[in-house]
Order: structure tokens, then sequence, then C-alpha cells
């Protein structure tokens, strides 16, 4: 076990001013885990104790280019020495905003905004205004911010979720009005039948279907072949807009995020994450005739939407990433990492699954290919947590929750995958010592 005095010091201050102890609830691992981080750099960073970990949550995806990418530190530095919040355009938002033009298909249009929630917000609002409807439909594990429209069925237990052909949406909080319960459907993911019988019922209601490509919030569970498609196709039939949720693909997984990786045409879509190689800045934006009707009694605004600090980062980034090189070589170091866990493991005959992009991959401990939340409800949650603790008080840190992928960034290197290799099994011989996988 590393040395953690000083991270206990801080953190037991911390819990004085702040609830649990932290400023965002997915950051509290519980009072003898929960860590404080002192600083990050490259593929590693340490806690206020100097221990270094590989990091492979990479700030829940955003750190593409590894933490602190001079080049776009540089950029931003230049930027910001001009003016942070000027409260009109800059030429350089639209520079940025051809760029995304050029790399995504759907984008005729964009407005900025300051995080990924915003930006599928934003969306929501416009396909509201623009179908004349309120009800949206989203899936069983998706994430799409933290905001009441869109917690619902976010991370169920799963005995509260219904029969899978009568979903029950479960609210993810206390505080949500329970007057928004019936503008949200909630339906397993990639489940066809019960897809089109949802639009052919209420397809007339609808207003938006927002979809994460991947689920970046259960395991990276990647869409069966055709399902993207039939909802393209159900939303011509009915109406209704289609917005990709990108926040985590876009600019990951392929320059043109996931419209290009499934050759996809959403209505709108949203961005954020990767865009700003970790500054804060995300965008939402698609078909010039639906974008068209923001700021003409449809609202947007925002005191720091397109802040010169994150629209720097952004044309930097993108700058980077726009040939596909850096992304390329992500990928091939998530399979890399792929293939030396799948020895172990299967040396170890341990069932398991990769699920995902190389560069944005989720593990379950299963013996089938998982299709939606309630199949990752079934897989060997407690085998995953046990190992990715044993990991980290081991100097390798992936997200301790099995819904959280592995992320890529362009600063992991081989010397960094075989480190990660090496704790991977030392960590499963010593949690198989004394834990029976399920």
């Amino acid at each position: 076990m590393k040395d953690r005095t000083k991270t206990q010091s801080v953190f037991k201050r911390s819990k004085e001013v702040f609830p649990l102890g932290v400023t965002s609830n997915f950051r509290y691992w519980g009072e003898d885990n929960t860590l404080v981080a002192k600083r990050a750099k490259g593929a590693y960073l340490w806690d206020a104790d100097d221990n270094r970990y590989i990091d492979y949550r990479l700030g829940f995806g955003p750190v593409i280019l590894g933490h602190g990418p001079d080049a776009v530190d540089d950029h931003v530095n230049e930027a910001m020495r001009n003016g942070i919040i000027v409260a009109l355009t800059t030429e350089r938002e639209v520079r940025v905003a051809e760029m995304m033009a050029k790399l995504c298909p759907v984008i005729d249009m964009i407005r900025f905004a300051a995080s990924g929630a915003e930006a599928t917000m934003h969306s929501l609002r416009v396909a509201r205004a623009y179908t004349g409807r309120d009800k949206i439909i989203k899936f069983e594990g998706a994430y799409h911010g933290m905001y009441d429209y869109v917690l619902w069925s976010t991370y169920p237990e799963p005995e509260n979720m219904g029969s899978r052909r009568s979903p029950i949406p479960v609210q993810a909080s206390s505080g949500i009005p329970q007057a928004l319960h019936g503008l949200t459907i909630t339906l397993p993911f990639n489940d066809f039948e019960l897809l089109e019988r949802t639009f052919r019922d209420h397809g007339h209601e609808v207003a938006a279907i927002i979809v994460e490509p991947i689920l970046g919030n259960c395991a990276a569970i990647s869409p069966q072949p055709g399902f993207l498609e039939r909802i393209r196709n159900l939303c011509d039939e009915h109406g209704v807009v289609f917005i990709l949720d990108e926040v985590k693909t876009g600019f990951r997984v392929g320059p043109g995020g996931a419209q290009e990786l499934f050759n996809v045409r959403p209505d709108l879509a949203t961005y954020a994450k990767s865009m700003g190689a970790g500054y804060p800045v995300a965008a939402f934006g698609g078909r010039r005739e639906i974008m068209e009707i923001v700021g003409k009694g449809v609202a947007h605004a925002g005191t720091y939407t397109g802040n010169s600090v994150g629209v720097a980062a952004a044309e930097k980034t993108l700058e980077i990433l726009a040939d596909g090189k850096v992304l390329r070589t992500m990928a091939d170091k998530g399979k890399q990492l792929q293939k030396g866990m799948s020895d172990i493991l299967e040396a170890k005959g341990i069932p398991f699954v990769f699920q995902g992009h190389p560069s944005m991959f989720g593990l379950l401990f299963t013996d089938h290919e998982p299709k939606d939340y309630r199949d990752w409800a079934g897989s060997d949650r407690a085998t995953y947590d046990h190992l990715m603790m044993a990991m980290i008080n081991r100097g390798v840190m992936p997200d301790p929750d099995s819904r959280e992928p592995w992320f890529l960034s362009a600063a992991h290197s081989d010397v960094d995958v075989a480190e990660t290799l090496n704790v991977f099994e030392d960590a499963i011989n010593d949690v198989l010592a004394v834990h029976v996988p399920a």
C-alpha cells in the first residue's frame, strides 16, 4: 500500500468544506480510498504524497493529448493575453467552427458552450422548439449531463428498472421534479424491437432521441450492427430529431468522431472533452435548417461561451488531431494493452469481454457480449472493483467503476503499457488469492 499520509490529511480538511470532501460526487471513492491530486503531466498524475500513477481516467476522457500538452498550453497562454471574456464574437471562434464543420459530417452551423452538459441541454431545447413536441427518448445507462431532463435511468439499481418490455424511468437524484417523469422515455440500448414499438406508439409525441453512439458511462458498450441506422430511419419516418451525443467520442474515435466511425449522420451532435484537450469548451451543431432557429425565438447564451481559453485550446487540439495520425497511434496502444490483458485473463481462465474503441474501451468480466446496461449489471462487478483498486494501489489508475472506460492518450508510451500489464497481472494474482470470481 502506498503512503497516503498527506492525502488523508488534505481529505480530512476537505470534508469540512465540501460535501463528501469532493466537488463532484464521482470523485468520492470512500473514506479510505478517495485520492487528492497534486499535479499531472503527460500520461501521469501524482497524489498529495507524490505517489505517481499511470492515468487511464484522463479526467473522464478530455485529456486526449496527455496532461499539460505544451503546444496547446502555449497557444492558450498567447491567446489569453489578449483577453479571456469579451462578450463579442472573435475570428478565432469562426476559425474553430470552420474546422469542426470540415471534420464533422453533420455540422453546417454550431454554437459554443462551456460544458458537455450545456451542449446536450441546448440541443434538446432546439429539438423541442423545432418539432413543437416535449418528450425525449434516451437509453438506460447513457449519461448526457448532470441536469434534470436527462438524469433518468442513468445509473439505476437493476431491480428498479422494471421489465425490459416496459422499462421504468428511474430518476437519478432526489430534487428532480416529478413533473418531468412523463417527458423522458427510457429504453434498453440495442433493442430493435422495443425501439420500433416505442416510435410506433409515441413517435408523434417525441421531439428528439439522444444517443451516446458508444455508452461512455456504461463500459463503452457499442451499438449492434444497424442499430444507429435504424434510429436514423425511424427519426425520418416520425419527424424526430436525432441527437448524437459525441461529448466522449467526438475527435477521439476518429477525426470525424462516431459519425465517421459508424457512417451515420444525425440531425444534431454535441461535443466537449477531447475537443479542448482538457480545457473547458463544448459545442453543439448540426443541420442548417434546425440550427437557424437559434436566436429566432429559441434561447441560447452563456457568459463563458466562446471564451478565448477554451476556443484557443480547441483550435490547437483540432489542428493536431485533424489528420488522424495521433488518433491511430492511440488506438494502436489501446490494442496493445487489450492484447496483453487478454493473454493474462485467458491464462487465468477468467471470462471477459472488451467493448468500445481501442482508445476508449470497457472491460467486463462476463461470458457473453453485453448489449445494454442490464447486461452490464449482470457482469462480475465485484471482481472488477477489487482488481481496479489493487491496480490503483500499485500505481496504475483506471476508474474503479466498471461503467467507466479506460481512456488512452497521445502521451501513453510502450513503456507505460508494459508497466500496466505487469501491474495488471500482479493485481489479478493478489485478487484471486482472496476473492473467487462470480
